[in-house]
């Protein structure tokens, strides 16, 4: 039997399998990229009696891959927060999911585990922009230094997840994974690895670089920022808009950043209690969704820019 994990490739995916495989060891094949490559089931093909385990990726981006691999006769358990259209029923295949702005999959992982493997969870959430969520998961667990350092690891794991390629990650995620994979612990795997600090300088670096940047566009509820095509903005683009949104909670956010010389790649943040779901709104564009707060467009084509300005302008002023 052959056992794939299948993960986004973001503080939330690795997090969420972080706490699986510490509490059910497995040998397995990685299945992973940058944290916008999600169609990540066509890369296999299981067969009788296999088990794949997806966390963090959209049932709906996947949902052709899904049918042929439970035709084949492998076991699927899926472990996810994002947008997942129709469920599919069949005896093969086992949902954990769950569409509420305050949960991430390593929240719904700690569920399922009872909270075995928290730590773990409280560093996918804070990855995740739920800073909430995470510092209760904490409160009686750490001291305030503590807290503090795992937030800054899950957020520095969900910066080096974006980029147009693994080339643009300071860390390929099957890599990270497997340098996290020995520590029970992610304040041990601080000091015991060199991964945080070089994050960090890399981060320092990236965010040194966005310093000067002005919205492209801004109304009183709502702004747009456009950055330039460079490896930096790429891989900073996610927690620029994780940092309005923090700033500003009450606004909506679009960080839009060149996929290609021809194609643009936007990240969406929207006010959590606001009436509009950031999810739902990016699905209005090919290649667009996420989850209620947050959400994006993988590919939008330079001559649709404007015309997604527009359109998000009127919808979130």
């Amino acid at each position: 039997m052959t056992h794939y994990d299948v993960f986004n490739g973001d503080a939330d995916g690795l997090c969420a399998l972080q706490q699986l495989r510490l509490d059910r060891p497995v040998a397995s094949e990685l299945v992973t990229g940058v944290k916008r490559d999600i169609q990540l089931l066509k890369r296999i093909s299981p067969g009788p009696g296999d088990a794949v385990t997806v966390l963090d990726i959209s049932l709906d981006s996947n949902r052709d891959d899904l049918m042929r691999i439970l035709a084949s006769g492998a076991r699927v358990t899926w472990v996810d927060h994002h947008y997942t259209g129709a469920v599919p029923d069949h005896e093969a295949f086992r949902p954990h999911l769950d569409t509420s702005t305050s949960v991430c999959t390593s929240l719904l992982v700690d569920g399922i585990l009872d909270g075995k493997q928290r730590l773990w969870a409280i560093v996918g959430a804070a990855g995740d922009n739920l800073d909430a969520a995470a510092n209760a998961l904490g409160a009686s667990l750490l001291d305030d230094d503590q807290m503090d350092r795992l937030r800054e690891l899950g957020r520095l794991l969900n910066y080096n997840s974006y980029g147009r390629t693994v080339a643009d990650l300071h860390f390929a995620p099957e890599d990270l994974h497997r340098r996290m994979r020995p520590y029970a612990s992610p304040l041990d795997f601080i000091d015991g690895d060199s991964v945080y600090a070089r994050l960090s300088e890399g981060y320092a670096s990236d965010m040194a670089s966005a310093g000067g940047l002005k919205p492209f566009h801004e109304t009183a509820a709502c702004d747009v920022y456009v950055l330039p095509d460079e490896a930096w903005a790429r891989r900073a683009s996610g927690e620029i808009a994780n940092q309005l949104v923090r700033r500003f909670p009450q606004r909506a956010h679009a960080v839009v950043v060149p996929n290609t010389s021809t194609c643009n790649m936007v990240s969406l943040r929207v006010p959590a209690t606001g009436s509009r779901r950031a999810d739902e709104f990016c699905r209005g564009f090919p290649s667009g969704g996420g989850r209620g707060a947050a959400g994006g467009i993988n590919h939008l084509p330079q001559q649709r820019l404007e015309a997604f300005v527009r359109q998000f302008l009127d919808t979130f002023s």
